[in-house]
């Protein structure tokens, strides 16, 4: 077997007269050529643009600038209007001289097209999730400059509180957004140290409440071991979780927070219908949404991203009396992160 058929991306290898010398499988199957050899690169490079013009027209391999060494990545449309990314190498016998021999690699654009539309998710999630409370500060502050001396001291503490709350809302989205940044170019920083999971856990549990009216219950073991972990990321898991349970679920969401040899175990548990077998592995993965409830499909996706760099796990199964139960661990000795 000829070793460029064995690479995923098509090649066109072209002669010092423009002339192609070789093509793999891979660039005859996405040409929808037979025979190349010996035909001019610009009747086998059949690329158009979106102008409809040729790849040899458009980047003249064989001239230009006598220190031009390459062609960067472009996008192309095959004829039956597949869009293609190629990628071009200029050979020369000494700098400056004349093109020897040019390289052209064409891979599918369905990667960049993939990565184009987790973008515009983005995008709209970020829009969608910024409106709301942005919508809620704007209002209340606006009520507040045109009010001020007609509302009485209740009325203006009840909207600066709403303006706190959504303020805190957007710090929060705003803080998600940075680390799933963070957690994608590998550059999310932990600052460990020595931590009680039950006091967090009691922190986040009596925070989410004074937010809804459903029943929260904690359930920590006494004496727990301390656990070495970022307090903040910890924090930010436990919320989570906890606020996907009771936007979620159904019934009284119960945190347990209990201790083994070497780790501690952190679950969260809701009394709704749960998470079918089958999406249990993608609810860890961004812009995942489930139920009704909107949401900015970042939360469990930082939840998997945070508790893997603390050297930790998390699962998904069914709660004892139905709903879902998301069990996370984290490792009592944590010198690894320090």
């Amino acid at each position: 077997m000829d070793p460029l058929d064995a690479l995923p991306d098509g090649v066109v290898l072209a002669g010092p007269d423009g002339t192609v010398t070789v093509t793999n499988t891979v660039a005859r199957r996405m040409l929808g050529l037979d025979g190349t050899a010996g035909r001019p690169l610009g009747d086998v490079l059949l690329l158009l643009d979106t102008e409809s013009r040729a790849w040899v027209e458009v980047n003249e391999p064989y001239a230009g600038l006598a220190t031009r060494t390459g062609i960067p990545e472009q996008s192309w449309l095959l004829p039956d209007g597949t869009e293609v990314l190629t990628h071009a190498r200029l050979h020369r016998e000494r700098p400056g001289g004349p093109v020897t021999g040019v390289a052209v690699t064409i891979r599918s654009g369905r990667g960049r097209a993939r990565l184009d539309r987790e973008r515009s998710d983005l995008v709209a999630t970020v829009a969608h999730e910024l409106r709301s409370p942005l919508t809620g500060v704007k209002g209340f502050v606006q009520a507040l400059l045109n009010r001020w001396d007609k509302l009485n001291d209740e009325q203006k503490k009840l909207m600066l509180t709403t303006v706190s709350v959504d303020s805190d809302r957007l710090s929060r989205l705003i803080a998600e957004l940075l680390d799933v940044a963070r957690l994608d170019t590998g550059r999310l920083q932990l600052h460990p140290r020595p931590s009680d999971a039950g006091v967090l856990a009691e922190r986040v549990v009596n925070s989410v409440q004074q937010t809804t009216s459903r029943p929260i219950e904690l359930h920590a073991e006494p004496d727990l071991p301390s656990i070495t972990v970022d307090p903040d990321k910890f924090t930010q898991v436990v919320t989570n979780l906890v606020e996907n349970a009771v936007r979620h679920g159904e019934g009284t969401v119960s945190v347990h927070v209990s201790a083994g040899p070497d780790l501690v175990t952190l679950t969260i548990e809701d009394e709704g219908e749960g998470i079918p077998v089958e999406l249990r592995r993608r609810v860890f993965t961004k812009f995942w949404k489930g139920g009704k409830s909107a949401g900015s499909g970042l939360g469990l996706y930082l939840v998997g991203g945070l508790v893997k760099a603390h050297g930790g796990t998390v699962t998904v199964t069914d709660a004892a009396g139905g709903g879902a139960r998301i069990e996370t661990t984290w490792p009592h000795d944590g010198e690894a992160l320090l």
